[in-house]
Protein backbone atom coordinates (compact mmCIF):
# COMPACT_ATOMS: atom_id res chain seq x y z
CA UNK A 1 0.00 0.00 0.00
CA UNK A 2 1.42 3.38 -0.98
CA UNK A 3 2.14 5.94 1.67
CA UNK A 4 -0.32 8.85 1.99
CA UNK A 5 0.83 12.09 0.41
CA UNK A 6 2.54 14.56 2.69
CA UNK A 7 0.50 17.74 3.12
CA UNK A 8 2.11 21.09 3.82
CA UNK A 9 0.64 23.18 6.58
CA UNK A 10 -1.48 26.00 5.18
CA UNK A 11 0.39 28.55 7.32
CA UNK A 12 3.73 27.58 5.76
CA UNK A 13 2.69 28.33 2.19
CA UNK A 14 2.87 32.17 2.44
CA UNK A 15 6.31 31.89 4.03
CA UNK A 16 7.55 29.58 1.28
CA UNK A 17 6.11 31.86 -1.40
CA UNK A 18 7.63 34.98 0.17
CA UNK A 19 11.03 33.28 0.48
CA UNK A 20 10.88 32.16 -3.17
CA UNK A 21 9.95 35.66 -4.37
CA UNK A 22 12.76 37.27 -2.35
CA UNK A 23 15.36 34.83 -3.69
CA UNK A 24 14.09 35.34 -7.26
CA UNK A 25 14.27 39.13 -6.97
CA UNK A 26 17.74 38.97 -5.43
CA UNK A 27 19.07 36.75 -8.22
CA UNK A 28 17.41 38.89 -10.91
CA UNK A 29 19.00 42.00 -9.46
CA UNK A 30 22.45 40.42 -9.45
CA UNK A 31 21.97 39.10 -13.00
CA UNK A 32 20.82 42.48 -14.29
CA UNK A 33 23.69 44.30 -12.57
CA UNK A 34 26.32 42.04 -14.06
CA UNK A 35 24.63 42.12 -17.46
CA UNK A 36 24.76 45.90 -17.43
CA UNK A 37 28.29 45.93 -16.12
CA UNK A 38 29.51 43.66 -18.91
CA UNK A 39 28.65 46.21 -21.60
CA UNK A 40 30.74 49.12 -22.75
CA UNK A 41 34.12 50.37 -21.56
CA UNK A 42 33.37 49.88 -17.86
CA UNK A 43 33.30 46.17 -17.02
CA UNK A 44 32.14 46.25 -13.39
CA UNK A 45 30.28 48.50 -10.97
CA UNK A 46 32.99 49.10 -8.38
CA UNK A 47 31.69 50.71 -5.19
CA UNK A 48 35.28 50.94 -3.88
CA UNK A 49 36.49 53.15 -6.72
CA UNK A 50 34.91 56.59 -6.12
CA UNK A 51 35.37 59.14 -8.91
CA UNK A 52 33.43 62.12 -7.57
CA UNK A 53 33.72 64.32 -4.48
CA UNK A 54 30.49 63.05 -2.83
CA UNK A 55 31.51 59.45 -3.57
CA UNK A 56 34.99 60.09 -2.16
CA UNK A 57 33.52 61.51 1.05
CA UNK A 58 31.17 58.52 1.36
CA UNK A 59 34.05 56.15 0.58
CA UNK A 60 36.27 57.64 3.29
CA UNK A 61 33.42 57.39 5.79
CA UNK A 62 32.77 53.77 4.78
CA UNK A 63 36.44 52.86 5.29
CA UNK A 64 36.40 54.57 8.70
CA UNK A 65 33.28 52.63 9.72
CA UNK A 66 34.74 49.37 8.40
CA UNK A 67 37.91 49.98 10.41
CA UNK A 68 36.07 50.56 13.68
CA UNK A 69 33.57 47.75 13.23
CA UNK A 70 36.35 45.45 12.03
CA UNK A 71 38.35 46.19 15.19
CA UNK A 72 35.26 45.49 17.33
CA UNK A 73 34.70 42.22 15.45
CA UNK A 74 38.31 41.12 15.98
CA UNK A 75 38.28 41.95 19.71
CA UNK A 76 34.92 40.26 20.35
CA UNK A 77 35.87 37.19 18.28
CA UNK A 78 39.22 36.89 20.06
CA UNK A 79 37.58 37.09 23.50
CA UNK A 80 34.93 34.59 22.45
CA UNK A 81 37.51 32.10 21.17
CA UNK A 82 39.59 32.57 24.34
CA UNK A 83 36.58 31.83 26.57
CA UNK A 84 35.49 28.84 24.46
CA UNK A 85 38.95 27.27 24.54
CA UNK A 86 40.08 28.30 28.06
CA UNK A 87 36.88 27.33 29.84
CA UNK A 88 35.78 24.34 27.78
CA UNK A 89 34.48 21.25 29.53
CA UNK A 90 37.16 18.79 30.58
CA UNK A 91 36.97 15.17 31.70
CA UNK A 92 38.42 16.04 35.08
CA UNK A 93 35.63 18.54 35.84
CA UNK A 94 33.29 17.50 38.64
CA UNK A 95 30.32 19.19 36.86
CA UNK A 96 29.69 21.38 39.90
CA UNK A 97 28.53 24.96 39.46
CA UNK A 98 31.41 27.46 39.65
CA UNK A 99 31.36 30.31 42.18
CA UNK A 100 28.83 32.98 41.23
CA UNK A 101 30.21 36.50 41.39
CA UNK A 102 27.78 39.35 40.83
CA UNK A 103 28.61 42.93 40.05
CA UNK A 104 31.76 44.47 38.57
CA UNK A 105 31.70 48.22 38.20
CA UNK A 106 34.77 48.19 35.99
CA UNK A 107 33.33 45.70 33.47
CA UNK A 108 29.90 47.30 33.41
CA UNK A 109 31.43 50.75 32.82
CA UNK A 110 33.62 49.35 30.06
CA UNK A 111 30.80 47.72 28.08
CA UNK A 112 28.64 50.82 28.53
CA UNK A 113 31.10 53.66 27.96
CA UNK A 114 33.11 52.13 25.09
CA UNK A 115 30.10 51.32 22.84
CA UNK A 116 28.65 54.74 23.68
CA UNK A 117 31.87 56.45 22.58
CA UNK A 118 31.93 54.39 19.37
CA UNK A 119 28.36 55.45 18.54
CA UNK A 120 29.18 59.12 19.20
CA UNK A 121 32.29 58.97 17.00
CA UNK A 122 30.38 57.31 14.14
CA UNK A 123 27.57 59.86 14.49
CA UNK A 124 29.96 62.81 14.34
CA UNK A 125 31.83 61.35 11.35
CA UNK A 126 28.56 60.75 9.49
CA UNK A 127 27.26 64.24 10.33
CA UNK A 128 30.49 65.79 9.02
CA UNK A 129 30.09 64.03 5.66
CA UNK A 130 26.40 64.95 5.44
CA UNK A 131 27.13 68.65 6.03
CA UNK A 132 30.14 68.59 3.69
CA UNK A 133 28.14 67.09 0.81
CA UNK A 134 24.77 68.77 1.29
CA UNK A 135 26.19 72.12 2.38
CA UNK A 136 28.52 72.57 -0.60
CA UNK A 137 27.97 75.87 -2.40
CA UNK A 138 26.69 75.65 -5.97
CA UNK A 139 29.11 77.42 -8.36
CA UNK A 140 27.83 79.47 -11.32
CA UNK A 141 29.43 76.97 -13.72
CA UNK A 142 27.25 74.10 -12.46
CA UNK A 143 25.14 72.09 -14.89
CA UNK A 144 21.46 71.60 -14.00
CA UNK A 145 19.70 68.35 -14.92
CA UNK A 146 16.18 67.27 -14.01
CA UNK A 147 15.92 63.50 -13.52
CA UNK A 148 12.44 61.95 -13.75
CA UNK A 149 11.97 58.30 -12.83
CA UNK A 150 9.38 56.31 -14.79
CA UNK A 151 8.35 52.67 -14.72
CA UNK A 152 10.89 51.54 -15.85
CA UNK A 153 13.21 54.11 -17.46
CA UNK A 154 14.93 57.42 -16.79
CA UNK A 155 14.15 60.80 -18.32
CA UNK A 156 16.85 63.51 -18.30
CA UNK A 157 16.03 67.15 -18.96
CA UNK A 158 18.61 69.92 -19.32
CA UNK A 159 16.47 73.04 -18.72
CA UNK A 160 19.16 75.61 -19.56
CA UNK A 161 20.24 73.73 -22.69
CA UNK A 162 16.78 72.79 -23.99
CA UNK A 163 17.68 69.09 -24.24
CA UNK A 164 15.57 66.05 -23.35
CA UNK A 165 16.99 62.53 -23.48
CA UNK A 166 16.53 59.17 -21.78
CA UNK A 167 18.44 56.49 -19.86
CA UNK A 168 21.93 57.80 -20.70
CA UNK A 169 23.04 60.90 -18.82
CA UNK A 170 25.83 63.00 -20.34
CA UNK A 171 27.74 65.36 -18.02
CA UNK A 172 31.07 67.18 -18.31
CA UNK A 173 34.15 66.13 -16.39
CA UNK A 174 34.90 68.46 -13.48
CA UNK A 175 38.35 70.01 -13.27
CA UNK A 176 39.36 70.67 -9.62
CA UNK A 177 40.87 73.99 -10.74
CA UNK A 178 37.63 74.91 -12.52
CA UNK A 179 34.82 72.86 -10.93
CA UNK A 180 31.91 71.94 -13.19
CA UNK A 181 29.60 69.95 -10.94
CA UNK A 182 26.25 68.59 -12.09
CA UNK A 183 23.25 69.28 -9.88
CA UNK A 184 20.42 66.76 -10.23
CA UNK A 185 16.81 67.58 -9.39
CA UNK A 186 15.17 64.22 -8.73
CA UNK A 187 11.45 63.66 -9.40
CA UNK A 188 9.15 60.70 -9.96
CA UNK A 189 6.32 60.35 -12.46
CA UNK A 190 4.71 57.39 -10.72
CA UNK A 191 6.17 55.43 -7.77
CA UNK A 192 9.28 55.60 -5.60
CA UNK A 193 12.58 55.18 -7.45
CA UNK A 194 16.18 55.66 -6.34
CA UNK A 195 19.07 57.14 -8.35
CA UNK A 196 22.31 55.31 -7.63
CA UNK A 197 25.61 55.44 -9.49
CA UNK A 198 28.02 54.03 -6.88
CA UNK A 199 31.21 55.60 -8.24
CA UNK A 200 29.67 59.07 -8.40
CA UNK A 201 27.53 59.40 -5.27
CA UNK A 202 25.17 57.86 -2.77
CA UNK A 203 21.60 56.71 -3.26
CA UNK A 204 18.92 59.38 -3.42
CA UNK A 205 15.23 58.56 -3.71
CA UNK A 206 12.81 59.94 -6.28
CA UNK A 207 9.49 60.38 -4.52
CA UNK A 208 6.15 61.36 -6.12
CA UNK A 209 5.12 64.96 -5.37
CA UNK A 210 8.44 65.66 -3.67
CA UNK A 211 11.72 67.00 -5.08
CA UNK A 212 15.08 65.72 -3.87
CA UNK A 213 18.44 67.02 -4.99
CA UNK A 214 21.99 65.72 -5.23
CA UNK A 215 25.17 66.71 -7.03
CA UNK A 216 28.15 65.00 -8.61
CA UNK A 217 31.46 66.29 -9.96
CA UNK A 218 33.07 63.40 -11.87
CA UNK A 219 36.85 63.71 -11.82
CA UNK A 220 37.61 61.31 -14.68
CA UNK A 221 35.92 60.92 -18.07
CA UNK A 222 34.37 57.58 -18.96
CA UNK A 223 31.27 55.47 -18.50
CA UNK A 224 29.76 54.98 -15.04
CA UNK A 225 27.00 52.43 -14.47
CA UNK A 226 24.15 52.49 -12.01
CA UNK A 227 20.51 51.53 -11.59
CA UNK A 228 17.36 52.15 -9.63
CA UNK A 229 18.04 51.13 -6.02
CA UNK A 230 14.40 51.14 -4.88
CA UNK A 231 11.93 48.38 -5.67
CA UNK A 232 9.54 50.13 -8.06
CA UNK A 233 7.71 47.27 -9.72
CA UNK A 234 8.17 44.12 -11.77
CA UNK A 235 11.13 45.37 -13.82
CA UNK A 236 12.94 47.25 -11.06
CA UNK A 237 16.08 45.14 -11.55
CA UNK A 238 16.27 46.17 -15.22
CA UNK A 239 15.83 49.90 -14.67
CA UNK A 240 19.49 50.55 -15.42
CA UNK A 241 21.22 53.83 -16.18
CA UNK A 242 24.47 54.96 -17.75
CA UNK A 243 26.35 58.17 -17.00
CA UNK A 244 28.79 59.31 -19.68
CA UNK A 245 31.35 61.76 -18.31
CA UNK A 246 32.61 63.68 -21.33
CA UNK A 247 35.63 65.86 -21.86
CA UNK A 248 34.74 69.53 -22.53
CA UNK A 249 35.06 69.04 -26.31
CA UNK A 250 33.00 65.85 -26.25
CA UNK A 251 30.27 67.51 -24.18
CA UNK A 252 30.07 70.50 -26.52
CA UNK A 253 29.79 68.14 -29.50
CA UNK A 254 27.08 66.13 -27.75
CA UNK A 255 25.07 69.29 -27.03
CA UNK A 256 25.37 70.40 -30.65
CA UNK A 257 24.11 67.01 -31.86
CA UNK A 258 21.19 67.03 -29.40
CA UNK A 259 20.08 70.42 -30.71
CA UNK A 260 19.65 69.02 -34.21
CA UNK A 261 16.06 68.13 -35.21
CA UNK A 262 15.12 64.55 -35.98
CA UNK A 263 16.69 63.23 -39.16
CA UNK A 264 14.27 63.29 -42.08
CA UNK A 265 16.06 61.27 -44.75
CA UNK A 266 13.84 60.86 -47.87
CA UNK A 267 14.56 57.12 -48.11
CA UNK A 268 13.00 56.66 -44.64
CA UNK A 269 9.78 58.52 -45.49
CA UNK A 270 7.70 55.34 -45.48
CA UNK A 271 8.87 54.44 -41.96
CA UNK A 272 8.25 57.98 -40.77
CA UNK A 273 4.70 57.76 -42.11
CA UNK A 274 4.19 54.51 -40.17
CA UNK A 275 5.52 56.18 -37.02
CA UNK A 276 3.28 59.22 -37.37
CA UNK A 277 0.10 57.34 -38.26
CA UNK A 278 0.24 54.73 -35.49
CA UNK A 279 0.02 55.30 -31.74
CA UNK A 280 3.85 55.60 -31.52
CA UNK A 281 3.53 59.37 -31.74
CA UNK A 282 1.14 59.44 -28.77
CA UNK A 283 3.90 58.24 -26.41
CA UNK A 284 7.15 59.43 -28.03
CA UNK A 285 8.59 62.70 -29.30
CA UNK A 286 10.70 63.24 -32.42
CA UNK A 287 11.61 66.89 -32.89
CA UNK A 288 10.64 68.25 -36.28
CA UNK A 289 7.69 65.88 -36.64
CA UNK A 290 4.11 65.76 -35.39
CA UNK A 291 5.17 63.30 -32.67
CA UNK A 292 5.04 65.09 -29.31
CA UNK A 293 4.16 62.30 -26.87
CA UNK A 294 5.53 62.45 -23.32
CA UNK A 295 4.65 59.03 -21.89
CA UNK A 296 7.72 57.31 -23.36
CA UNK A 297 11.34 58.32 -24.02
CA UNK A 298 12.20 61.10 -26.46
CA UNK A 299 13.38 59.39 -29.68
CA UNK A 300 14.78 62.41 -31.54
CA UNK A 301 18.33 61.06 -31.20
CA UNK A 302 17.55 57.43 -30.40
CA UNK A 303 20.51 55.94 -32.25
CA UNK A 304 23.00 58.18 -30.44
CA UNK A 305 22.38 56.01 -27.36
CA UNK A 306 24.33 52.83 -26.75
CA UNK A 307 21.43 50.82 -25.36
CA UNK A 308 17.65 50.49 -25.51
CA UNK A 309 15.10 49.52 -22.88
CA UNK A 310 16.94 51.39 -20.11
CA UNK A 311 20.18 49.51 -20.67
CA UNK A 312 18.91 45.96 -21.20
CA UNK A 313 20.11 45.52 -24.80
CA UNK A 314 22.64 46.99 -27.21
CA UNK A 315 21.05 49.57 -29.50
CA UNK A 316 21.16 48.11 -33.00
CA UNK A 317 18.50 47.50 -35.68
CA UNK A 318 18.04 43.82 -34.78
CA UNK A 319 17.42 44.49 -31.08
CA UNK A 320 15.31 47.52 -31.94
CA UNK A 321 13.12 45.35 -34.16
CA UNK A 322 12.72 42.75 -31.40
CA UNK A 323 11.92 45.48 -28.89
CA UNK A 324 9.18 47.03 -31.03
CA UNK A 325 7.73 43.66 -32.02
CA UNK A 326 7.47 42.33 -28.47
CA UNK A 327 8.87 44.52 -25.66
CA UNK A 328 7.76 42.00 -23.07
CA UNK A 329 10.17 39.46 -24.57
CA UNK A 330 13.20 41.60 -23.70
CA UNK A 331 11.81 43.25 -20.58
CA UNK A 332 8.97 41.24 -19.12
CA UNK A 333 6.50 43.45 -17.32
CA UNK A 334 7.45 46.70 -19.08
CA UNK A 335 4.64 49.11 -19.82
CA UNK A 336 5.30 49.49 -23.55
CA UNK A 337 2.65 47.48 -25.47
CA UNK A 338 3.33 45.20 -28.42
CA UNK A 339 1.94 47.03 -31.45
CA UNK A 340 1.14 43.86 -33.44
CA UNK A 341 2.78 45.31 -36.56
CA UNK A 342 3.11 43.42 -39.81
CA UNK A 343 6.53 43.02 -41.44
CA UNK A 344 5.42 45.57 -44.02
CA UNK A 345 5.05 48.11 -41.21
CA UNK A 346 7.81 46.94 -38.88
CA UNK A 347 10.69 46.93 -41.42
CA UNK A 348 10.28 50.53 -42.64
CA UNK A 349 9.62 51.71 -39.08
CA UNK A 350 12.92 50.21 -37.86
CA UNK A 351 14.68 51.68 -40.91
CA UNK A 352 13.31 55.12 -40.02
CA UNK A 353 14.21 54.91 -36.33
CA UNK A 354 17.74 53.77 -37.30
CA UNK A 355 18.30 57.15 -38.98
CA UNK A 356 17.61 59.11 -35.79
CA UNK A 357 21.14 59.94 -34.76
Amino acid sequence: MSAPPIKCHETSRPKILLRTVCIHLFLCSIQASFAAASEGPSKRINIFSPSSTPALEIGHLAMFVFTITGAVFIVVTALLLFVIIRYRARRADDASEPPQIYGSNQIELAWTVIPGLIVVVLFLATARVLFAVQGALKPPSALDVTVIGHQFWWEFRYPKLGIVTANELHVPVSNPNHPTPTYLKLMSADVDHSFWVPQLGGKTDLIPNHINEMWIDPLKPGLYLGQCAQFCGVEHAKMLLRVYVDTPDQFVAWIANQHQPGNQEPQAAVGRHVFETLSCMNCHTVEGTAATGRFGPDLTHLMSRSTIGSGIAVNNPDNLRDWIKDPDHLKKGCLMPAMQLSDGQLNPLVAYLSTLH
